[in-house]
């Protein structure tokens, strides 16, 4: 038997960062049982009672109650000094606070806990998250390589490498490649319009487009993502010799959400047709402001469309957190009398445990903000989607699962919350989308006889989703090469 040894996860403070994390650190145990893995874990500063807190505690109770001892987590920066950091103002600031802390205790914990104590396994290097480059500084310490974990697939990444190129090649300015509609970027068939690309290459002075020249430093990068989702893109991706080894481990799920609370809701998805249900669900990080809510309850109710909405509420203005939280009064935000006129074809819920609800068999279309882990599950099921992107780079998936996959139809491809204007940094309101717009992109989606080649997509991507995990699939194999990196990169 091989030696004992030990990867070190760093993941993001965020749901969808740590989930998918988490089930990959999984996934590879299950195939390496010399391997242990260690998870250094902190909680979310700005939102002290998110979910992602809770998650974490659960984690940590869960790994300390196993029998299993090869997966560990260890929370760090516990003395963060909060009121510093919600002094910091910008993406770039709050990173490199949260990174200068974070280096210090995975240090002291390396040193203390893998160096001086023979007995453990032998240190293999470092999982990181994109935002936590700067760790690649101490895995030089230490001699052991390390590996980036890309929470997206790898159309994204190579939009990222693209523009990082471009910038240090023109001294930092990226004006004139973004003053056309459109843009040729190596990793998509199509041409990418410019409204749509991520905040981060819209506005470059908040550094994050620079950690993709970071991510050259690693020995490999694993996204989420498998080869039959995006062959395109990895055409692209393994002939450039400068980008590492490309590890899709993908798709990596979490199907074990919890149905109890929500009983009744399963209840009456199982008394509802075969694929007649639409779904809205914004992720665990979204939610729109209250006139924006009015205009969805009229689309749906004049749509006549069976609905499952789970509807979340903003952060109260000067609360300090950033956490979307629940409503304790539904009547409050919807129109007057809309959840009794409707009671007979829809429901309105909180947080929802939404792979569960895409698995239902009555669930017949998804309108999503696109987050990458939402158009895994949506592919893994075989749900089409009708697009709504809100942050980050959920307008770049939204594009890649009309144009590029072909499995969804759009709302508003181009709303975009959270952006400031790269001129005055002023932030930028979206404009409200009308309610015949979202009406319009829900019968477009639920119309089986007009959306019928997206659902026929949704299929074939369902099939090779499953595929790839099977013994012998995309994910089965990339997994033994993953391992042989590993092992040749040991000293």
């Amino acid at each position: 038997m091989e030696d004992a040894i030990e990867l070190i996860f760093v993941p993001a403070p965020s749901v969808s960062h740590l989930v998918p994390a988490v089930q990959t650190a999984k996934l590879l145990l299950q195939r390496r049982p010399q391997l242990s893995i260690t998870f250094l874990v902190m909680k979310m500063v700005f939102a002290p009672e998110s979910k992602v807190n809770s998650l974490i505690d659960s984690l940590i109770a869960d790994a300390g109650a196993a029998d299993d001892k090869r997966l560990k987590f260890k929370l760090v920066l516990e003395d963060l000094d909060l009121d510093h950091a919600a002094a910091l103002k910008d993406l770039d600031s709050i990173n490199n606070y949260m990174n200068s802390g974070l280096l210090s205790e995975a240090r002291d914990y390396c040193v203390n806990e893998l160096i001086t104590q023979k007995s453990r396994p032998r240190l293999a290097g470092f999982v990181i998250d994109i935002f936590y480059t700067r760790v690649m500084d101490l895995a030089d310490e230490f001699g052991v390589p390390t590996y980036v974990f890309y929470v997206v697939g790898a159309a994204m990444l190579g939009l990222a490498f693209h523009f990082q190129s471009l910038k240090d090649q023109h001294h930092g300015t990226l004006e004139e490649f973004i003053k056309e509609d459109y843009v040729n970027i190596p990793t998509y068939l199509n041409p990418f319009p410019v409204k749509l690309l991520p905040s981060f290459v819209l506005n470059t002075t908040d550094g994050v487009l620079d950690w993709a020249r970071q991510f050259r430093r690693a020995k490999g990068i694993i996204p989420n993502t498998f080869f039959d989702l995006e062959p395109y893109a990895f055409q692209f991706l393994s002939k450039d010799k400068t980008i590492p080894p490309i590890y899709p481990l993908g798709p990596v799920l979490n199907l074990n959400t919890p149905q109890e609370s929500h009983n009744q809701i399963f209840k009456w998805l199982d008394d509802q047709p075969a694929s007649s249900v639409v779904f809205l669900c914004f992720g665990s990080g979204c939610a729109f402001p209250e006139p924006q809510v009015k205009e969805i309850a009229y689309a749906l109710e004049r749509s006549g469309q069976r609905f499952l909405w789970a509807l979340r509420k903003l952060p109260s203005p000067g609360s300090g957190s950033l956490a979307v939280t629940e409503y304790t009064n539904l009547e409050e935000v919807l129109p007057e009398g809309f959840l009794e006129r409707t009671k007979s074809i829809g429901k309105v819920l909180g947080w929802a445990p939404q792979s569960a609800i895409l698995a239902h068999p009555s669930v017949g279309g998804f309108v999503s903000h696109c987050g990458w882990n939402s158009v895994l599950e949506s592919s893994w099921f075989g749900v089409p989607m009708a697009t709504w992107p809100m942050i980050a780079e959920q307008q770049a998936n939204a594009f890649q699962v009309v144009r590029e996959i072909g499995m969804g139809v759009e709302i508003k491809i181009d709303y975009r919350t959270g952006f400031r204007d790269p001129k005055n940094n002023n932030p930028i309101v979206p404009k409200i989308v009308s309610a015949k717009e979202i009406e319009i992109g829900i019968t477009n989606l639920m119309d089986h006889s007009t959306s019928k080649s997206i659902r026929m997509k949704a299929k074939e991507v369902k099939e090779k989703s499953r595929k790839a995990l099977e013994e012998g699939g995309s994910c089965f194999n990339v997994v033994e090469s993953f391992f042989e990196n590993v092992m040749k990169n040991l000293n």
